[in-house]
C-alpha cells in the first residue's frame, strides 16, 4: 500500500508527521506523494482541504484519514495519542470507505472563454467586486429570484458545519446528496425581494447564477479566492466524485456536531 502525509507545519504536527512516516515504512509500506492510496493528514480540517485538493485529480484511488492536533475537526477524528493505534490500523486492518459528497463549480465567460471547473469540499462563494452582488438565480433551468445582497454561498453536507451555519444554513448530514444556497445579508424591501431563506436542493438538481449588470467576481472554493473577469454564468451541481474517507472506527456525525457547538459543561 501506498501513502503520503500532509502536515499542518507547526512542530507538534511535523513531529508526528515523521513518527507516522518511520513507523509506516517499518511495516513495509511505500510512501508515494504523487499516487498514494491513502493520505494521512495531521493538523485540523484546513489541512485536510489542503489534501483534497492537491488530490482531487485522482479521488476515485485516494482515501483520506485526518489525525487533529488542535480543536477538534470534522475531517480528523484521530487524536496525537493514537498515532500507534492508527498505524497498525493502516498496515494490518482491511479498512472501511466512507464517501461525503462534493460541489462542482463551473464557471462560463462572455465571449466563450474556455471555462473553469472546481470541485469544493466544504462551499464555494460568490460576491461582487464593485459593491453589492447582483445576481440572476436559476434552478433547474428555471428563473427562481434576482438576488442583491453582499454574496452567497453554496455548500456540501459535510461543509454545512462551516460557513454556511455561520451564515443561518441548516446543519445537514453527510450521507445526503445536496447542495445549499446561503443568503449574505440580502437587501429586502419594498422594491427588492428575496427568498429570504437557505435552499437544499438535491443531487439531481443545478444552480445558476447568471449577472445582472456587473461581470467580475470574486470566488471562493474552499480556502482558495480566484478573481474571474466576464463572467458569463456560474453553475452548481453535486458531481459524480466523491471524497472517501478511511473509517477504523465508528464516527458519529451527531456526535462530533454536540462536541463542537454545544457547551457540554450543563
Amino acid at each position: 500500500m501506498k501513502f503520503a502525509i500532509t502536515s499542518k507545519g507547526d512542530q507538534k504536527s511535523n513531529t508526528l508527521m515523521h513518527k507516522m512516516r518511520t513507523y509506516l515504512l517499518d511495516f513495509e509500506l511505500i510512501y508515494d506523494e504523487d499516487q498514494p492510496d491513502i493520505v494521512i493528514s495531521i493538523g485540523g480540517d484546513g489541512t485536510l482541504l489542503y489534501a483534497f485538493h492537491r488530490y482531487s485529480s485522482r479521488l476515485d484511488k485516494t482515501a483520506f484519514v485526518g489525525v487533529h492536533t488542535g480543536h477538534l475537526g470534522f475531517y480528523a477524528d484521530w487524536t496525537p495519542e493514537e498515532i500507534e493505534k492508527l498505524v497498525i490500523a493502516i498496515a494490518k486492518t482491511p479498512f472501511q470507505v466512507v464517501e461525503y459528497p462534493l460541489l462542482e463549480v463551473i464557471i462560463r465567460y462572455q465571449g466563450g472563454a474556455k471555462e473553469s471547473r472546481y470541485l469544493a469540499l466544504n462551499e464555494s462563494t460568490v460576491k461582487g467586486v464593485e459593491g453589492t452582488l447582483v445576481m440572476d438565480l436559476e434552478i433547474r433551468g428555471e428563473h427562481f429570484e434576482r438576488f442583491r445582497g453582499d454574496g452567497l454561498c453554496m455548500s456540501t453536507p459535510s461543509g454545512s458545519t462551516a460557513y454556511n451555519k455561520a451564515l443561518g444554513g441548516a446543519i445537514i448530514h453527510p450521507s445526503i446528496s445536496a447542495l445549499q444556497v446561503a443568503e449574505m445579508a440580502s437587501i429586502n424591501n419594498r422594491v427588492f425581494r428575496t427568498v429570504g431563506s437557505p435552499l437544499i436542493l438535491p443531487a439531481h438538481h443545478t444552480c445558476m447564477l447568471k449577472p445582472v449588470s456587473h461581470f467580475d467576481f470574486q470566488v471562493t472554493i474552499d480556502h482558495l479566492s480566484y478573481l474571474h473577469n466576464d463572467v458569463k454564468s456560474i453553475q452548481y451541481r453535486v458531481p459524480e466524485e466523491k471524497i472517501r474517507f478511511v473509517r477504523f472506527k465508528p464516527f458519529p456525525f451527531w456526535k462530533r456536531v454536540h462536541d463542537s457547538f454545544i457547551d457540554d459543561s450543563d
